[in-house]
């Protein structure tokens, strides 16, 4: 039954965002067919969830913040597509999830910077996606999420029709599983350093 609710939502959202924000993607083709991917893209609006959704043609499986599963209706559906971290620090439980998900081929998504950004810019990294990326092993597909932002601010009510961008990286290979905490951060830096480089690869964004 969920299948067939994420279908339809996927197919609602793809004609909406292509129409009305005239979504463009970018590079899906570095997004293997197959096994466990982790996609790491920078955090701007709530639309970036839905947006993503539809810009990947694999189902993903987000992380989301543990504070949105309380919340009545709305916890209940994200329960369907997501599981649960603390931003500032996350639990062995959220990793554990993580990593049995990408080792059973599944699509991860996870925003790096642990929550939105308030002006736009790209935020540092936290550790949490070094360490399920050093754990797993799974390739890693930077990902640019360009619009959104304007599409819907932060306190805004209502969509705007601005275009949007999704822009798929090259895969980054994690050549160890590494549980330093060093290392880790370290993966972070550079999964959030290639994020950055995406801006300046594809063509002016208007």
């Amino acid at each position: 039954m969920r299948y067939l609710l994420y279908g339809l939502l996927k197919s609602i959202f793809k004609f909406f965002f292509t129409v009305y924000n005239r979504l463009e993607v970018v590079g899906i083709e570095n997004i293997p067919k197959e096994g466990g991917v982790l996609v790491a893209a920078n955090h701007l609006s709530y639309l970036d969830p839905p947006v993503l959704s539809v810009a990947l043609k694999r189902r993903p499986n987000f992380i989301a913040k543990e504070g949105l599963f309380r919340i009545p209706l709305l916890g209940a559906f994200i329960r369907l597509y997501c599981f649960p971290v603390h931003r500032n620090r996350p639990q062995p439980s959220t990793i554990k999830e993580a990593f049995s998900r990408l080792k059973e081929g599944e699509v991860v998504v996870v925003f790096p910077e642990g929550g939105r950004s308030a002006d736009g810019r790209l935020q540092d990294a936290k550790r949490g996606v070094g360490m399920i990326a050093a754990i797993s092993r799974a390739p890693v597909i930077p990902t640019l999420i360009e619009g959104t932002d304007r599409a819907l601010p932060m306190g805004a009510k209502f969509l705007r029709p601005t275009k949007i961008r999704v822009t798929f990286g090259n895969p980054i290979e994690i050549e160890r599983d590494k549980a330093d905490k060093h290392y880790q951060e370290r993966v972070s830096r550079e999964i959030m350093e290639a994020i950055k480089n995406l801006k300046v690869k594809v063509e002016d964004f208007s």
